[in-house]
């Protein structure tokens, strides 16, 4: 049978966890309890850098920033998960999956872009804490951030028209619970060594160039605090940094993971675990990385809840 276009198929199978049909009560539960924990996290996160003037500097402001594109990262995928375990059917439509695997694309780029910038950010402080507020000024930090999104926009546009590009045959099924762009070219039955070739290369540079920015920050950095005469000195300027590290370790790691597994392997237990620890992990953790050792975003949030807790009674009254 000659290719059929995939516009021609009703939809596509997502095949991640449809063998455990007798655990879906169990899944459904505890990734909509995922879901929830990284959506208020990250909305905590946000609404405490927003209403607390001292955190309107450079580095809370990519963190903000930061904590949207995780909630919007992990809503292109959870959700449709959860309504395919509710409906017990694993189908998305050409279209969904079109637009999942665009804003999927966009996000994580954004995701890697915005951890450079914040790895620049803690760079400057350190390395040139004089110089800092007028280097980092907030025109620059727009700019950083702008140039962030139209890189993203502009690389997850040109995939997904790639993808448009392509001819599958019939019963597409892919194992991921979402659309994948390595699997779904994998699944391709055109001609698909031009797709290999802008994403394998789309891959170095929006993974490559900012893993070595970061690199190289964080060894100006180490080399700076080695310059540190006292042991207190040496401490305050690391634990500024240790976040940060923790975040670019879980992102860069879990990331690596995902695209070793569903190139070099095809166990689709493995490929779910990892997609697991990649597109749900990772932003469910974000925002107790960045708060939990924060004194003053523990500080803005007790002042938030306490804020909050005292208008509750006038409003009811």
């Amino acid at each position: 049978m000659a290719p059929r276009n995939i516009t021609g198929v009703s939809g596509l199978l997502l095949l991640g966890f449809s063998e455990e049909a007798d655990m879906h009560p169990l899944i459904f539960g505890l990734f909509l309890s995922m879901y929830l924990i990284t959506v208020f996290g990250n909305l905590l996160l946000i609404l405490a850098v927003s209403s607390d003037s001292c955190l309107h500097t450079p580095m809370y402001f990519f963190l903000s920033n930061l904590s949207f594109v995780d909630i919007c990262f992990i809503s292109t995928t959870i959700p449709k998960m959860l309504q395919n375990i509710c409906s017990k059917r694993q189908v998305i439509t050409y279209a969904g999956c079109i637009t999942q695997m665009y804003f999927f694309i966009l996000f994580v780029g954004l995701d890697a872009l915005l951890l450079t910038v914040m790895a620049y950010d803690r760079f400057v402080a350190i390395c040139h804490p004089l110089h800092y507020m007028v280097i980092m000024n907030p025109q620059i930090c727009r700019i950083l951030v702008m140039a962030s999104w139209i890189t993203s926009v502009l690389d997850s546009l040109l995939q997904t028209l790639m993808t448009l590009r392509l001819s599958f045959c019939r019963n597409v099924k892919l194992p991921h619970y979402f659309c994948e762009l390595r699997q779904l070219i994998q699944l391709a039955c055109s001609d698909k060594c031009l797709n290999n070739m802008v994403m394998n290369f789309a891959a170095g540079l929006l993974g490559g160039i900012p893993l070595a920015g970061i690199l190289y920050s964080y060894y100006k950095i180490v080399a700076s605090i080695r310059g540190i005469s006292s042991a207190e000195g040496k401490y305050k300027a690391f634990s500024t940094c240790a976040s940060h590290l923790s975040g670019v370790s879980l992102f860069f790691s879990t990331s690596l993971g995902i695209y070793l597994s569903s190139s070099a392997t095809h166990s689709s237990y493995l490929i779910e675990i990892n997609s697991v620890m990649y597109t749900v992990v990772t932003p469910m953790l974000n925002p107790f990385i960045y708060s939990l050792r924060n004194k003053h975003i523990k500080r803005s949030l007790k002042a938030f809840f306490h804020m909050a807790a005292i208008r509750s009674p006038v409003d009811l009254g």
